[in-house]
Parts: structure tokens; C-alpha cells; sequence
């Protein structure tokens, strides 16, 4: 039985790796990224930005996520992104936070200046 397992994980492990993405930044909390989605309209393609900070991160493999929030006409919408799904475009690293958190979740509770990160140069 356990070889049998351990064929089904070593065969999981196989398919996973043909689907993730080898070109992504490295993107850690409090980060603020522009994150690229492909929106089908009709039977048109394009291609939308949002911008934001970045308050978790998910880490599971090829089912990796991280949760943008940002401020969207006066109210605050946040969003889950599968990284490694082919509907994400491009993911660029506008600005980087320093950070002593690894969930950024007070953010949703202050607004204005108080949501502010201080920045880390790299």
C-alpha cells in the first residue's frame, strides 16, 4: 500500500510540474503589485490591470493564491489570484513593504493615511 501511495504522489507531483509558471516575480506580503488579467469579452480578448498591496499569501503548490486589496472608488475590494493560472498575464512588483506580519488583515479596518506601508528598498 504505501508504494502504491507514493506512486500516486510522485505521479501528482509529474502533472503539477508542467503547469507552473517559471517567469514570476518573487512576491511576498505587503507588496504592492500590478497584477495582468486576461477578461474575455464576447469573443474579444484583453487585458486588465489592478493595483494593490498584497495581504496574504497562499502557498500550496501549483494552487498557490495571494489576496490583493485595493481601493476602488472610495471602497475597498479585495480579490484572489491563482498565481500559476494561465488567465493571469503578468504580475510586476511596483513597491515593496517592510513588514513584521505574515497576514496583512488589519489593513481592512484603517483607511487613508494609515493604510500605508513603510517601504523597504532592496
Amino acid at each position: 500500500m504505501d508504494l502504491f501511495i507514493k506512486t500516486q504522489i510522485n505521479l501528482v507531483k509529474y502533472v503539477e510540474s508542467h503547469y507552473f509558471k517559471r517567469d514570476l516575480p518573487s512576491i511576498n506580503i505587503g507588496d504592492t503589485v500590478r497584477v495582468g488579467l486576461l477578461i474575455q469579452e464576447g469573443n474579444k480578448e484583453r487585458t486588465q490591470f489592478s493595483q494593490g498591496v498584497i495581504i496574504s499569501k497562499n502557498n500550496a503548490g501549483v494552487a498557490t493564491t495571494i489576496t490583493q486589496r485595493c481601493i476602488l472608488q472610495g471602497v475597498g475590494v479585495e480579490k484572489v489570484y491563482l498565481i500559476h493560472s494561465p488567465k493571469i498575464t503578468s504580475i510586476k512588483i511596483l513597491r515593496k513593504s517592510k513588514i513584521r506580519r505574515s497576514k496583512l488583515y488589519y489593513l481592512r479596518n484603517l483607511s487613508g493615511k494609515a493604510t500605508r506601508l513603510k517601504q523597504r528598498f532592496i
